[in-house]
């Protein structure tokens, strides 16, 4: 099956294409320039009304939208790939709770720290506490390591790897500094299928 990526190397769409490597799937990309406002256009808007990527249209032209579905969805679509583990499983569950927690907790908890350091909204109306609870528990998650299931990489480790690097590289707190955290990402982006996604980014 060949599906489309609407992507752009600078955004969280780099997660879906990294996935999409790490299945083997036939995919094409379509970059979306969003700082010409590409995303905003009525013909991107028409396939996904909320003008974001990563967008994945399947071949029978289903529209797929957030990393976390995104993710989930090839990992079921290519169990050859051994990234989903079975349903009715707690790995499964394991795998299905982080693949939620990047973007329930870590991402808004990233932007919360990262653009509001001086006025953090208060822990007691978000859904993630605070910034430095949501690495506490990443920590914590990983520090058995070397991956979220403990020897097996999975579907939850592109989106949580993807998600820890690119906070490190624009220099979020306490990511550098954390040598379980540092440890992983190196772990994970030394994957091949990181590097061949990542290539010409």
């Amino acid at each position: 099956m060949t599906m489309t990526l609407y992507y752009n190397p600078q955004s969280r769409a780099s997660v879906a294409r990294w996935m999409l490597e790490e299945v083997g799937a036939d995919y094409a990309l379509q970059h979306i320039d969003i700082a010409k406002g590409e995303s905003r256009e009525p013909a991107f808007l028409a396939i996904n009304p909320m003008g974001k990527i990563p967008t994945l249209v399947l071949d029978d032209g289903t529209v797929l939208t957030e990393n976390g579905a995104i993710i989930a969805w090839l990992a079921d679509a290519y169990p050859q790939a051994g990234l989903m583990p079975p349903p009715g499983s707690s790995a499964r569950g394991t795998v299905l709770r982080w693949l939620f927690f990047c973007g329930s907790c870590f991402e808004p908890a990233l932007t919360d720290r990262m653009m509001r350091a001086q006025a953090p909204l208060p822990k007691q109306t978000v859904g993630w506490g605070d910034y430095d609870e949501v690495i506490d528990a990443i920590e914590k998650a990983l520090s058995p390591g070397p991956f979220v299931l403990g020897d097996s990489f999975s579907a939850a480790d592109v989106y949580l790897g993807a998600s820890l690097a690119w906070a490190g590289q624009f220099g979020a707190p306490r990511i550098r500094e954390s040598r379980c955290i540092q440890d992983y990402v190196e772990r994970i982006t030394a994957r091949d299928a990181f590097v061949r996604a990542a290539k010409g980014q």
